[in-house]
C-alpha cells in the first residue's frame, strides 16, 4: 500500500522515538487513519505508537478530542486552530509524547473558494512545547494523492519534533 521510501522513512521515524522512549498519537480526520496506518505497518512500532484517533465528524473531534464546539463553529473543522486544538487533545488523552493531527478537504467535493479541494491543516503537539501548524495548499490533486502527501507531510512533522 505504502511506497518502499514512504516505509524506511517511518522506521527511521519510530527508531528516532523509540531511542528517545517517546510515544506516539495521531489525531486524523481527511486521512482516516492513514498515518497510524503507515507508522503501524513497522513490524515493533507498539513501543512507539500509543493510540490513533480518527476523528472525520466533528462530534467526534468534539467529544473524543475535547476540541471546543465553539472553536469549530467560528473557524470550520478545516483550520489551524482546530488542528492545533486535535493535536493538543490527542495529546492530553493519550499517554503519548508527540501527537499529530490532520484536517482538510481532501475532495472531490467539499471545497469553497475559502476552503478548496486540497486545503490540509496540520497540527503537533509534543510535551512542554506549544502546539504547531502547518498548512498545504495542495490543489485538486484527487482524492487519494491528497490523502497521501498528507500522510508525507505528518511524517515530516514528526520528524520535526524530533530536533
Amino acid at each position: 500500500m505504502f511506497s518502499p521510501a514512504l516505509i524506511g522513512r517511518a522506521a527511521a521515524v519510530l527508531g528516532g522515538y523509540r531511542e528517545r522512549a517517546w510515544r506516539i498519537a495521531t489525531a486524523e480526520s481527511c486521512t482516516g487513519g492513514l498515518v497510524a496506518g503507515l507508522l503501524t505497518e513497522i513490524p515493533g512500532s507498539s513501543d512507539v505508537i500509543e493510540r490513533g484517533f480518527v476523528t472525520y465528524s466533528n462530534e467526534a473531534k468534539v467529544g473524543l478530542l475535547g476540541v471546543p464546539g465553539e472553536l469549530l463553529a467560528e473557524h470550520g473543522a478545516v483550520s489551524d486552530p482546530v488542528a492545533r486544538a486535535m493535536a493538543e487533545g490527542a495529546l492530553l488523552r493519550s499517554n503519548a509524547h508527540v501527537a499529530v493531527s490532520i484536517t482538510g478537504v481532501a475532495g472531490p467535493g467539499g471545497g469553497s473558494a475559502r476552503k478548496p479541494v486540497g486545503l490540509v491543516h496540520f497540527g503537533i503537539a509534543a510535551e512542554g512545547r506549544p502546539a504547531g501548524h502547518l498548512e498545504r495548499r495542495y490543489g485538486d490533486l484527487g482524492r487519494s494523492a491528497i490523502r497521501l502527501a498528507a500522510v508525507e507531510d505528518a511524517l515530516e512533522l514528526l520528524e520535526s519534533a524530533l530536533r
